[in-house]
């Protein structure tokens, strides 16, 4: 039973984004970071993604039920009533907020909201089942952790903000529809009209290029002005050409299947390794 709610916050997507939001308050705390705010900080984050996400399940938990990948999720196979789940939902979004504003700032706390609102409202309720931009305009909820851990550590929306929120917002819809790609079917019977059920494979092949492509002038400029060091720029930058040479391939390869499950885990591991780059080589003076 406990499994099930923990499952309902989709651990991995919490796992991925709460190294995003720690490498924000990273890079702006310059290796002096405070330890308690941090913390309230990532369980602020994580409380208020973990909202969205059951929120999520609810409102699509009978779509789920005809999707293999999702036909097990605790609502879709009935493990869970939906009365407790909202209250559930309900809770992690209330404490994770107390948490953001009280423990935090109000700017981040806002930025918890907004995340929350495009998330649970924008993307879930409306644009996920209605049009192809859900992913693009989706993505906006996606790119907040990292913003917010760096305003937690500056209170403010500078450059490096919005440098963090350029780097997960171009990374996003490339890294999902390299998954959608692969489950195509799954979505079209489900009634999902993501790119590659309305416009094909062969369109959203094309339309992922600009999004890989974006993420080099990205990177680059968060060394130029300073964000971030000289390994994390060689690195980013290299497997960001390898990403993108990946992604241009499969406008001609023939095997979808094995094209976008590589292009998958690149995606994967490009913001693992990107993350890592940019803590360890964030510039200031490091505490040992």
């Amino acid at each position: 039973m406990l499994a099930d709610w923990i499952q309902l916050t989709k651990p991995r997507i919490l796992q991925l984004n709460l190294i995003t939001a720690f490498g924000g308050y990273w890079v702006a705390s310059k290796w002096e970071p405070d330890w308690l705010l941090l913390l309230w900080l990532l369980t602020g984050t994580a409380l208020t993604m973990a909202a969205s996400c059951v929120w999520n399940n609810v409102w699509d938990y009978e779509l789920d039920r005809k999707m293999q990948r999702t036909k097990d999720r605790p609502l879709a196979a009935g493990r869970l009533k939906t009365g407790g789940v909202l209250l559930y939902a309900l809770v992690l979004g209330v404490c994770g907020e107390l948490f953001l504003f009280w423990k935090g700032n109000e700017l981040v706390g806002w930025l918890g909201l907004f995340g929350m609102f495009m998330y649970g409202c924008v993307y879930t309720m409306w644009l996920k089942r209605k049009s192809t931009w859900s992913t693009s305009i989706g993505g906006v909820s996606g790119a907040m952790p990292p913003v917010m851990g760096y305003c937690a550590a500056s209170n403010e929306l500078d450059a490096g903000a919005w440098l963090l929120f350029a780097l997960l917002y171009f990374w996003q819809p490339a890294h999902f529809w390299s998954l959608s790609i692969r489950r195509v079917d799954e979505y079209k019977a489900a009634g999902f009209p993501l790119l590659p059920v309305v416009k094909g494979i062969a369109r959203t092949k094309l339309q992922m290029i600009p999004y890989v492509l974006f993420l080099l002038p990205t990177v680059t400029a968060m060394y130029l002005l300073g964000y971030a060091g000289v390994v994390f720029f060689a690195v980013s930058l290299l497997f960001g050409m390898i990403w993108m040479g990946h992604t241009i391939s499969g406008v001609v390869t023939a095997d979808n299947e094995k094209w976008s499950k590589t292009n998958f885990i690149l995606s994967v591991n490009y913001l693992l390794v990107v993350f890592v780059c940019m803590v360890v080589d964030t510039p200031g003076r490091p505490f040992w």
